[in-house]
């Protein structure tokens, strides 16, 4: 992989990090690899399809690819037998089941083809076509968009913060959700948001609040 490629895919992740967020949590990256059409198990239907299993091992670390191999020889001497469907599916759900407990990511089964989120289609679509744009054009709108309804709540409900307790209170919910939502996007930008995002943040730390909210 050359450096070009290399920083060209950390970009496109830390990018999909910040979309996935704007379009409804980091769960949504995650989820990807869950897909029945996602590069985990496209890359284990390659494998399969060659009767080599090097296409996959990318996807878990080193201790693991004993199981993954193991898994994988079942579901290929599976081919062409009744039991073929069933022994391919194992092999999938133990490789993807491996890949997030690699990433500290929860599994809960196999999701079916044609669940991937739009922005993360996109993101493989920017890899594909070599090209980051489009994906930057989306991102850059949901960012846009995200921080300025936050912001119009808050400066509206500013102006009548004084006015009772109530409207105090709705004007605190408004600039929390303001300001932490600043603050995730931040950190994301910042390189500490991971695969698993719960993970990251064992891993890296929670963000510090330093309004202490």
């Amino acid at each position: 992989m050359t450096g070009s490629t290399f920083g060209l895919i950390k970009a496109l992740r830390a990018m999909t990090m910040v979309a996935a967020m704007m379009f409804g949590g980091y769960s949504l990256v995650s989820a990807h690899c869950d897909t029945m059409d996602g590069p985990v198990v496209q890359d284990a239907r390659k494998a399969l399809a060659a009767g080599d299993v090097t296409p996959v091992l990318k996807w878990v670390q080193v201790k693991d690819e004993k199981s993954i191999k193991a898994a994988f020889n079942k579901a290929l001497a599976a081919q062409g037998k009744k039991q073929q469907q069933a022994e391919e599916k194992r092999f999938f759900e133990s490789l993807v089941r491996i890949h997030r407990a690699g990433e500290g990511a929860p599994f809960t089964g196999l999701k079916p083809a044609g669940e991937v989120e739009p922005v993360i289609a996109e993101a493989d679509k920017a890899l594909a076509g070599g090209s980051p744009d489009g994906l930057v054009g989306m991102v850059n709108d949901a960012v846009s968009q995200g921080i300025r309804q936050r912001y119009e709540k808050a400066a509206e409900a500013s102006k009548h913060k004084d006015e009772s307790v109530q409207k105090g209170r709705e004007y605190v919910a408004a600039y929390v959700e303001y300001t932490h939502y600043l603050e995730r996007l931040h950190m994301t930008v910042e390189g500490h948001a991971a695969h698993g995002n719960d993970a990251a943040d064992k891993k890296h730390g929670a963000p510090k609040h330093k309004h202490g909210h």
